[in-house]
């Protein structure tokens, strides 16, 4: 048995781009994405300045988080210890690219589908050397066995070799030589503002922001910031759909999470506002989730391998089960309330309490599972999330409350006031904690920096305002519903604002 790995000898590599052409030319690469690039970082000031090249790629992890997100398994372990792919297998989620911490994996423009350096798997398998190593012109780039404890990258590994992030646990197999502490970390470098030729970067190009530097320092020995003078780009992998459906999921539990308040409360006589309305009502924003699900991704006809190619692991495949679930529920909610056998609604309330609760924290596991966000493993996600549903909830039947008769009204609008009273305490918790450099960078970026707008419209429109006019309702007696359904609007769209900023902050800070 082996267990492949590359020693990267940062100390001979000049730089030339031999290894990113010949993988270009071996796997046809499309132009714009890289299976393996170099990144040059500049430290020191003139005329006592050096540049140091990295060569840059998949790092074959012995515990690889991109194959326990990977929902249909494409992503896989080879025999010798490789993480390949398999291309018939991905759906193109790009939940992959998130979870891996080095970068690593791009989507093909032209397949939709997850590729990365795949060790040249099919050169290696005819006893031949990936293509990198063989016209690497220094002998930079060499491949050993670590399950050799007599190679190379064993003992270099073992005597100070350098691995990129070893803080993320995933065990890398890429062990690099006399590499400059500034290439490796991707804080410790960034892009200057100076207006010279390398500043010209696009949205692709990402790299630590004045906001989030000010924040968090880049480097933890103090050490001045390195300058990045040539990277490749990596655009954000999940956007507006991911941030849609974090809304539409958290709306359809939260609406059955207060129906079943509701009938606790001893309202299921109430078939319209209580058995009818409401699984109708969560059945369309569950359908709405579906369909943003499968909406974003780049092979929406595979969809279905969720089901019969699942990796159980993935919490894409838990989620999918999850979703399922409740909209099982759903139905068996609506046939008792059209039935109005308003007697059986006690006994799925709890059935259809856990699976609401799970249908809205089971994306906590989920961003969990994307190591190389750490914004996305602080712990108060979850309740977050699970508050939002409760607020979302008071929302959605304070907006019912408008055109039908909704019963519990006062036990509505406290639940509303309540959930955004949590919400609120949850996220201020999660912006004052001590923190790491990349969540540090990361809410910086969320609340200071390019995702700040987004952030204030849930901070005065969805929380500020809405608090104003709920408790305003509950002051004057909470029977008049119109300020309670003239918060509703706004308390959606500020949720949604916030997840876009979360959302989108989580993945500003550069991973390679």
């Amino acid at each position: 048995m082996t267990r492949l790995g590359f020693v990267l000898d940062s100390g001979s590599c000049i730089g030339c781009h031999a290894c990113t052409v010949a993988c270009k030319s071996e796997h046809d690469v499309p132009l714009g994405v890289n299976r393996t690039w170099l990144k040059y970082v500049e430290t020191g000031t003139h005329p006592d300045s050096e540049r140091h090249f990295s060569v840059m790629r998949c790092n074959h992890c012995d515990d690889a988080p991109c194959m326990d997100i990977c929902p249909t398994s494409a992503l896989f372990r080879a025999d010798n210890g490789v993480v390949d792919f398999d291309d018939d297998n991905c759906i193109g989620c790009k939940a992959c690219m998130n979870a891996c911490p080095y970068d690593a994996i791009y989507l093909n423009p032209q397949t939709g589908t997850a590729h990365k350096c795949n060790f040249c798997n099919h050169r290696i398998e005819d006893g031949l050397e990936p293509s990198c190593v063989v016209v690497c012109p220094t002998q930079a780039i060499r491949v050993g066995d670590l399950d050799d404890p007599a190679s190379e990258i064993s003992i270099l590994l073992a005597s100070g070799g350098t691995v990129r992030s070893p803080e993320q646990g995933t065990r890398p197999k890429v062990v690099y030589k006399g590499a400059n502490p500034s290439s490796l970390d991707p804080l410790a470098s960034a892009i200057a503002d100076d207006g010279m030729i390398w500043t010209d970067t696009t949205p692709g190009h990402p790299t630590p922001t004045p906001v989030a530097l000010s924040a968090s320092p880049a480097r933890d020995d103090g050490a001045a910031m390195a300058r990045t003078v040539y990277t490749t780009q990596h655009p954000m992998a999940w956007g507006s759909m991911v941030s849609g459906y974090l809304v539409t999921k958290a709306i359809a539990a939260g609406v059955m999470l207060v129906a079943s308040l509701l009938v606790l409360l001893g309202h299921g006589g109430s078939r319209a506002a209580v058995g009818i309305v409401p699984p109708m009502l969560a059945g369309m924003f569950l359908a709405l989730t579906g369909v943003l699900l499968v909406a974003d991704l780049k092979q929406p006809k595979r969809f279905i391998y969720l089901m019969t190619r699942g990796n159980r692991t993935s919490w894409l495949v838990k989620g999918a089960y999850v979703l399922g679930g409740f909209a099982a529920c759903l139905a068996a909610w609506w046939v008792v309330g059209l039935s109005g056998a308003d007697g059986i609604l006690p006994v799925l309330v709890l059935p259809t309490v856990l699976l609401a609760l799970a249908t809205a924290g089971y994306t906590a596991f989920l961003f969990g599972q994307c190591e190389g966000r750490d914004l996305w493993q602080e712990p108060l996600l979850l309740p977050i999330l699970l508050a939002q549903a409760v607020v979302a909830g008071g929302a959605a039947y304070s907006l019912l409350d408008l055109v039908m008769e909704v019963p519990g009204t006062a036990a509505i609008q406290w639940t509303f006031l309540l959930g955004l009273i949590a919400n609120g305490l949850l996220v201020g918790l999660e912006l004052r904690g001590g923190h790491s450099r990349h969540v540090t960078m990361a809410l910086a970026e969320m609340t200071r920096g390019g995702q700040q707008r987004s952030f204030r419209q849930w901070r005065l429109n969805g929380m500020a305002m809405p608090l104003v006019l709920i408790a305003a309702s509950i002051a004057t007696g909470a029977d008049d519903p119109l300020l309670p359904a003239v918060a509703a609007p706004f308390v959606l769209f500020g949720l949604f604002a916030y997840e876009d900023a979360y959302v989108r902050a989580g993945q500003s800070v550069p991973l390679s």
